[in-house]
Parts: C-alpha cells; structure tokens; sequence
C-alpha cells in the first residue's frame, strides 16, 4: 500500500510535463522573448508616431516642399547602353580618362521644373567640377575617356516628383549618345523638428542608410538597412500617414554576447498601402528625411 501515493505522484508529474503545465517545463524563455519583442516593437512604432507628428504642419516641412531634393542618380547612363561590360566596369569603379577640354564658365543659375509653374532656380556646378564627381579614379585596367560636353537638360525624380533639369552631356569615346550628369545642386536639408532617438532607449531601433530606389507605381521603397553579424537581418517597417512615411528599422534575432563590430549593409523592400507621392519619407532613428544613394558617392540627395 505504502507504494501506490508514490506511483500516482509520479504519474501526474509525467502528465503535466507532458502538457506543458508545470512551471519551469522550458517554455517561459519564448514566451518572454515574444513579450520583450512586443514591447520593442511597441517603442518604435511610439518613436515613429512621435516623428510624424513633429514634422506634420512644421516649418521644415514646409521647406522641404518648396526645394530641390533629387531621389535618383546624379549620373545617367548613355542611353545607348554600354557597349562591353569593360565599359560598365569603368563606370562602376569611375575609371575616366579626360581625353578633350571642357566648357569653362556657364549660367549661375539653372531652372528646375516641375511643370505647371512650379519652377526653382538652383546654383549650376561647372563641367569640371560635374566631371570629378564621377571621374574618381586614373588606374590602369578599362577606363572612359571624355572627349567633352555641352550643358543641355534631363529629367530626374525629386522629392516633389519628375522635374526637368540642366545637366552637362559628356561625350564619351566611341558613343554616340551622351553620358549625363545632373548640372544643378540640391537644396540644403532644412532643420529637423525633432532630435535623434537616444541609442539603448528606443527598442532597438536603428537607422535607415539610405533609399536606394522606388517603385514605377510608388506603392514601395527599397532601402539600405544595417545589421551586425549576431543576428538574421534587418527589418524595416512603415508608419503612413497622409504628410510623411516614416520607417523605422530593427534586426531580427539579435544575440547576445561577443560579436565582431562590422556592419553589414543590406536591401529591404518596404510595401506601402499606396503611393508614396510627394509625402516625405522619414528616419524614424534620426528624425531626419531618407537620403537616397550614399552620401559618400556620386550623388547624394542633398548638401
């Protein structure tokens, strides 16, 4: 008789361990990991909402729709194409010989154009000074040459939408159709109306490098996010209102622990629930707007 308590104990044991009923049977850590991930994601989207309505009606705001902010390529390819991925590898590693003289002086000023009335007067940069910023490098390897150029004009997308704008044409050995190089400078990024997030306060939050191309329809961006290499990725997401865009980016599975320092730069495409248009798209880490292209490169958004 004194076994048959004993037995029954240890048949409820096994029964609740086998039903996940138990305290300590192993599932509280995801549990609270899906707890710790809600409460991050509820801390961004709070810091997303935040930069939204600091610039919604701001005199920023207002700035940034009255300038020059170009969301594409400074440099356009010949329209003809390359004719060898020789060429196309020059370009990419901006291995350009000058190979001819170019225009020394040009108009102060050049017009961008909206259509409809909506014009604005932009200072223009030289040929020469539009010819080094794609012409970074003079190694030995394929390379371009320039043989001239000639102010004309282009279209290019803005922040405001299509505009049309001055650009210098530079003729290239062996083509017949020009390669481009927008003429006009962009406007100066007006003051946030809001600071940074701090670092370790806002759920994980990181920030948006860079856009890197959006849709023929608007309805998504693609951006360059950053993670480390303790973790599965970057994540991007969207808070749309009817003045701005703002997204705010995280990692997925961060780990803890020792880790190397690198950042890995990666794409992320963002769908929209309809066309961004003329509303700004936002960082929500610096509460400043997206930049497209690499500051560091041939064309970032602004100076």
């Amino acid at each position: 008789m004194g076994t048959r308590p004993k037995r029954s104990v240890r048949m409820l044991l096994v029964s609740l361990l086998s039903t996940g009923l138990l305290a300590g049977c192993g599932d509280d850590r995801p549990a609270d990991e899906g707890r710790a991930n809600g409460q991050s994601l509820r801390v961004q989207e709070e810091r997303a909402r935040q930069v939204a309505d600091a610039w919604r009606g701001s005199a920023p705001a207002a700035a940034w729709a009255r300038r020059y902010y170009p969301m594409a390529d400074a440099v356009q390819n010949p329209s003809s194409g390359w004719r060898s991925t020789a060429d196309e590898r020059a370009f990419q590693t901006k291995n350009f010989v000058l190979g001819g003289d170019l225009p020394s002086t040009a108009s102060a000023l050049g017009k961008v154009d909206w259509g409809e009335g909506k014009t604005l007067n932009r200072p223009l940069i030289g040929a020469k000074k539009a010819y080094e910023s794609f012409a970074l490098n003079r190694s030995a390897g394929p390379h371009l040459t320039v043989t001239g150029a000639r102010l004309g004009s282009t279209t290019i997308v803005t922040s405001r939408g299509n505009a049309a704008v001055p650009a210098w044409l530079f003729t290239l050995e062996g083509y017949d159709t020009p390669l481009v190089r927008v003429a006009v400078t962009p406007s100066k990024l007006p003051e946030s109306p809001i600071g940074p997030a701090r670092q370790g306060a806002a759920g994980g939050l990181r920030n948006v490098a860079r856009l890197a191309g959006t849709a023929a329809d608007g309805r998504s961006v693609t951006v360059r996010a950053t993670h480390g290499s303790c973790d599965d990725g970057p994540v991007v997401k969207a808070l749309e209102t009817g003045e701005s865009v703002v997204l705010y980016a995280s990692v997925k599975a961060p780990e803890s622990g020792a880790c190397t320092a690198e950042m890995i730069e990666q794409g992320v495409k963002v769908t929209l629930s309809r066309p961004i248009g003329d509303r700004l798209l936002l960082d929500a880490f610096t509460g400043r707007p997206v930049p497209f292209g690499d500051p560091r490169g041939r064309a970032p958004s602004w100076t």
